[in-house]
């Protein structure tokens, strides 16, 4: 059994303004950066064997600055981006009432996901304990495997614990 620490990236304008950023690559904003340096900071003590990153810079960054401080390299998987949200991207709630949606569909980010973190469980076979920075989103289609339904989204720089066992997704605590 592998066990993911599942974190969300730190703040970017976009999420302070309410925008969705799917693929879209914007960095960390300055209150982004210091999210992830507290993360860093609180995940000191645990004993982690690896971390991956989605390849977006928002999420690379927060990885790269914990990565630092606890002295592992980031390996970047470009399957645990966002959800695409094509025509979406970059539109605010109210916005995206006047837009028709043309994107990557739930069940495809899912199955992305969900890929991604079983061949990340196989690199790292036994009792591992494996960071994972990625996205609001992203967390939330694994939430879903493993409970049957999402969560609210996690704040940014938010953390969730889940296991998987034979590729098989569970909550963990």
């Amino acid at each position: 059994m592998t066990t993911l620490l599942l974190v969300r990236h730190g703040e970017t304008d976009w999420n302070a303004e309410g925008r969705l950023q799917g693929h879209t690559d914007r960095p960390l904003s300055d209150c982004g950066r210091g999210q992830a340096r507290r993360l860093a900071e609180e995940l000191e003590s645990e004993a982690l064997e690896a971390i991956y990153s989605s390849d977006l810079a928002r999420a690379r960054e927060t990885a790269e600055i914990v990565g630092v401080r606890l002295g592992l390299r980031v390996a970047l998987e470009p399957d645990l981006r966002e959800k695409d949200w094509g025509t979406w991207e970059g539109l605010s709630a109210v916005e995206r009432d006047r837009v028709e949606f043309v994107g990557e569909s739930t069940e495809a980010h899912q199955e992305r996901m969900l890929r991604a973190l079983r061949t990340i469980a196989e690199r790292h076979p036994g009792n591992a304990r494996i960071l994972v920075v990625t996205h609001g989103g992203s967390m939330r289609r694994v939430q879903t495997a493993a409970m049957g339904m999402a969560l609210p989204v996690v704040e940014n720089c938010g953390r969730w614990l889940c296991a998987c066992d034979n590729g098989e997704f569970r909550a963990a605590d």
